[in-house]
């Protein structure tokens, strides 16, 4: 039975949003603010949202990103008093399924529930059915709105655009998607885009024939030839150049093209995937993009999330590639230490995945023959970035007190610090570590318990970010 939340200070449409999910089958709470549906989803999973723009709390969508990240994942239908198409724009860029006016009749919003349920459900069989991602690692929200794509993308054969940042793994989503197509079978075939010579470029894609021009000394296979019956991987498709981005649309539409040089022209049956790191909706506008083939590339489209917007899956992609990587050298497996995988959420990774799997080669050298990985097998500018961070606030915010005004939090014994000094005199670098350390444990123990156990409650607290608050609770052991 499919769960509904319905967060509306408004309790007639409360009312009626919830009258029509249980005429339909499914079960519906209400809340009447933000803190409440928050937490709430935190508690149990929902399918779909019923969300007010305006709430006594906060605003609706502003809080979009968090509720289709909790718990259940849900799918969100925005309800506003007022018809705003600005606001409808953004709620739907923000993930919103739909957006509807609290005057619409009965059977408009049943409808638009009815929709948002059904496609949800036919989302679930599709990530059901395909499971095969061997090198996509992760399980973090942020990757899940990419896997549903993904999902949707492999059972079908239309053009497929993966965006996003250098480094974030677009030929690793590509193969994927090609791996979970009925043309798994056939070849998958990758032409990077910006590595060709402006002057090669139709060469590289149309192949051509012997002596059509000088140096042609053999007739040469292009990668539309060769990916027939296959997958044609397009990297960084926006540095094509425009003549050839004309010839090649018409590729696209036709399936048929000419070798240079030849006079007859050739077929050949691929699926396309391109990727770009570039914003190829402004190249349109500024011309130097065609905008026919920009939607002819978009017909599926995805945006793969910076790595440090997916901080959790750093632990399981370390362990992947360290594997990998242990493998390729000839060398035993070796483990990672807790504060080796600490250190590694604690830096920001601007080069993304990639610069994570080349930090742990160059670690996995560094480290030889040591059966364990730790901080110091790490490149000293990772090390002190991460170390930067770990010691630098997240927040400069007052320290919380409670409503008499009394300060929650007790010091730090000076019995604590004092042991710390031990037989000989601590470095201060040692001591200010260990006293942060002290501090942070009592922090994180006051922080839970005034909070209750709710992560989303702590989160509003303390002003840290849900991961950084998840990866301080594992550092200094502390459970909800």
């Amino acid at each position: 039975m499919f769960r509904i939340l319905i967060i509306d200070d408004d309790p007639n449409i409360s009312n009626i949003i919830s009258q029509l999910a249980e005429d339909c089958g499914y079960q519906p709470a209400a809340v009447s603010n933000l803190t409440d549906g928050l937490a709430l989803l935190q508690s149990a999973p929902f399918d779909l949202v019923f969300l007010d723009v305006r709430l006594p709390d906060g605003s609706g969508l502003k809080a979009l990103p968090n509720i289709r990240s909790s718990k259940g994942q849900p799918d969100v239908i925005i309800i506003t008093g007022a018809g705003d198409p600005d606001g409808a724009e953004l709620a739907i860029q923000n993930g919103a399924w739909d957006y509807i006016e609290k005057g619409s009749s009965l059977k408009q919003i049943t409808f638009s529930m009815e929709r948002a349920l059904k496609f949800r459900e036919r989302n679930k069989e599709w990530s059901e059915r395909i499971i095969k991602r061997d090198s996509l690692i992760g399980e973090s929200p942020a990757l899940h709105s990419v896997l549903e794509n993904l999902s949707v993308a492999a059972t079908g054969d239309a053009s497929v655009l993966i965006t996003g940042e250098t480094g974030t793994g677009k030929e690793v989503v590509a193969r994927t998607v090609h791996e979970n197509s009925n043309r798994a079978e056939g070849p998958f075939v990758v032409l990077d885009c910006a590595s060709i010579p402006e002057n090669l470029v139709e060469g590289e894609l149309f192949g051509h024939i012997k002596g059509s021009f000088t140096g042609a000394t053999t007739s040469q296979k292009g990668v539309i030839e060769q990916a027939d019956q296959g997958t044609l991987f397009l990297d960084e498709v926006g540095e094509l150049p425009l003549p050839t981005q004309s010839a090649f649309l018409r590729v696209l539409q036709e399936k048929r093209y000419r070798p240079i040089g030849s006079t007859s022209e050739k077929t050949s049956n691929f699926r396309l995937v391109a990727a770009t790191n570039r914003n190829l909706e402004k190249m349109c506008e500024e011309g130097t993009f065609r905008t026919d083939l920009y939607y002819r590339l978009k017909s599926c489209s995805m945006e793969l999330p910076p790595l440090r917007n997916r901080l959790e899956d750093i632990p399981a992609l370390a362990e992947f590639h360290t594997k990998r990587l242990c493998s390729k050298y000839d060398s035993s497996t070796k483990m990672l230490s807790d504060e080796f995988v600490t250190m590694l959420m604690h830096y920001d990774w601007p080069g993304n995945v990639r610069e994570l799997v080349q930090t742990l080669e160059r670690t996995i050298m560094r480290a030889k023959g040591e059966p364990t990985l730790y901080p110091e097998h790490l490149p000293v500018d990772i090390r002190a970035r991460a170390a930067g961070k770990m010691l630098r606030p997240q927040e400069e915010q007052p320290i919380a007190e409670t409503k008499d005004d009394t300060n929650i939090f007790e010091p730090v014994p000076a019995s604590i610090l004092s042991s710390l000094f031990n037989d000989e005199f601590p470095s201060f670098k040692t001591f200010r570590t260990t006293c942060i350390a002290q501090i942070e444990q009592v922090y994180l123990e006051n922080l839970i318990r005034e909070a209750q156990g709710s992560i989303k409650e702590a989160c509003k607290l303390s002003g840290l970010s849900r991961t950084r608050l998840y990866v301080l609770m594992k550092e200094h052991n502390i459970s909800r």
